[in-house]
């Protein structure tokens, strides 16, 4: 390399400024860290003899600008009685999607070293020692996704989690159990092999083929990455505009494509989710991938395979990429993806993000079996209003019940749904649909559907009160209970007074790291609540 080019812009390699990165943020950085910021545009990318250089100015001003700049415009907008130290902003997301907590997407779930601030007494920046200890055990009875008691199995504490959806249980139950990875390994050899081979519609395979073939030439030629985007950053682009337009040259190849191969996108009167959401071909794969599911002898493995699907098909929805966690109208065609700034299409086939999930559920499993500790857990589909928790536990394990009856349960840790912002059932509807389970909407407290409105914030109030008061019955003197909250109507005294308890500390976090193309700052609070 020049060296005029080295002294006007200190170029760096990609492994060179990882390193840079990682002194001058006192952490680790990797190279796909930085590999990262070049490809979405954050950072210019400088070619030099078929290598890919950085220049360490823009490496420093975008973090420089990132990291001085976030906590003081959050706290602008948010209020200064953020705590900035619940953001986890060091964070990357491998850290806080680590092992098993991302073997299912699920909206409105916390980041578990949320968990782990608040329960492990072992944490060095926030001593928890007076409330839970190895040995203790904890509740969460709106256990969701089950992010609570892995973490607490992890640690060492004795869980329990409730959750009135069934689907959510199973999600939770198939994180925690054990396996005997040899035989489930073979069995998902077996499954993908079977869908690999499978051919449901000869036409669609040959004209995805070409399909891709034209994106690739027309996304290289409109929307060069990672330039595109960098300019797009930028401000030196009007976006908007320019993708209308090339959005519209697209879709006509796309037509003309569809046309020439036959291809069939709708299934038919979409009066199913099933039907609604997924192309057809993908519907052929699922059905006969389900079938295939079905055939598993080994319940564990089951289990574990029929979530492995069901992730797979909530990525082959019909929908664009910006709005997979929010549903609005099925995709049929190609668009423009505002997420990776180029022409997208819809899936056609289940096949490859199949193996894809089924390759990363494995090694989850095997990363948390190294970390997992001989403590209990039940996992209980039931109204955590009316439960009765001990003959629930006393049914599945006999030995964890003992040790209940002998100590009671020290606290709750739980995050209960936010008032008129998510249907729970609705969300994983594409595996209710599939696995045929009992949808309990009906018991949903504070569900979407019924909105944020003043009959809604009185039946919210009464559902969670409801909770706790059935929940005190089974909990140890001096309990302590926390509650993840995003309390904007101040629902939660009248809560903490209905339950006969009250609010005795309270931290103010920022939630970062949203995936949404909505990104508005917001907040939410943990209460701290004793009897």
């Amino acid at each position: 390399m020049p060296t005029i080019m080295q002294q006007t812009k200190q170029l760096l390699t990609i492994k060179e400024a990882s390193r840079w990165a990682s002194g001058f943020l006192k952490k680790d950085v990797s190279d796909s860290n930085i590999s990262y910021l070049v490809q979405y545009g954050k950072i210019k990318k400088h070619n030099w003899n078929n290598s890919v250089f950085i220049d360490v100015n823009d490496l420093k001003n975008y973090y420089d600008s990132y990291r001085g700049q976030r906590e003081v415009n959050w706290k602008k907008r948010l209020g200064n009685d953020l705590n900035w130290l619940l953001s986890f902003d060091h964070l990357r997301e491998k850290d806080t999607t680590k092992h098993v907590h991302r073997l299912h997407p699920y909206k409105g779930k916390f980041i578990p070293q949320l968990v782990e601030y608040f329960i492990d007494s072992h944490t060095d920046d926030f001593k928890t020692s007076a409330y839970f200890k190895t040995g203790d055990i904890i509740l969460d009875p709106f256990s969701g996704s089950g992010t609570t008691l892995v973490q607490a199995h992890e640690i060492g504490i004795h869980s329990i989690g409730i959750d009135v959806s069934r689907f959510n249980c199973m999600i939770t139950e198939i994180k925690l159990l054990n396996y005997d990875m040899g035989a489930l390994e073979e069995e998902i050899k077996r499954i993908k092999n079977a869908i690999i081979n499978h051919e449901a519609d000869s036409k669609t395979t040959v004209f995805e083929r070409e399909l891709l073939e034209c994106l690739a030439d027309f996304n290289n030629q409109y929307f060069p990455s990672p330039s595109f985007k960098y300019n797009v950053l930028q401000g030196h682009s009007n976006e908007s505009k320019y993708v209308e337009e090339k959005e519209k040259e697209f879709l006509k190849i796309y037509n003309n494509l569809v046309k020439k191969y036959e291809i069939e996108l709708n299934h038919s009167t979409g009066k199913t989710f099933l039907e609604k959401w997924f192309i057809r071909n993908v519907r052929k794969e699922i059905d006969f991938a389900f079938e295939q599911v079905k055939t598993i002898k080994d319940v564990k493995n089951k289990k574990i395979i029929a979530v492995i699907l069901s992730r797979t098909i909530r990525s082959c929805r019909a929908t664009t990429h910006s709005d997979l966690a929010t549903l609005k109208e099925p995709q049929l065609t190609t668009y423009y993806c505002w997420k990776h700034k180029k022409i997208c299409k819809p899936l056609f086939s289940i096949k490859t993000w199949f193996d894809r999930y089924a390759s990363d559920t494995v090694y989850r499993l095997k990363t948390f079996a190294r970390l997992k500790t001989s403590t209990h857990y039940s996992v209980i589909p039931a109204d955590s209003r009316t439960v009765n928790i001990f003959k629930e536990v006393e049914r599945r394990n006999k030995r964890f019940h003992e040790i209940l009856q002998k100590q009671k349960i020290r606290g709750i840790f739980t995050s209960p749904p936010y008032v008129g912002q998510i249907d729970y059932h609705e969300q994983h509807a594409y595996a209710y649909d599939l696995f045929g389970f009992e949808r309990r909407d009906e018991f949903e407290i504070g569900p979407l559907y019924k909105g944020q409105g003043a009959e809604a914030r009185a039946s919210y109030v009464d559902g969670i009160s409801k909770v706790l008061l059935n929940c005190k019955k089974f909990l140890a003197d001096n309990f302590d209970i926390f509650l993840v909250a995003n309390d904007k109507y101040n629902l939660y005294p009248a809560i903490a007074e209905q339950s006969g308890m009250k609010i005795i500390n309270q931290f103010k976090r920022p939630v970062l790291n949203r995936t949404e193309r909505d990104k508005s700052p917001y907040s939410e609070i943990i209460f701290h609540l004793k009897g």
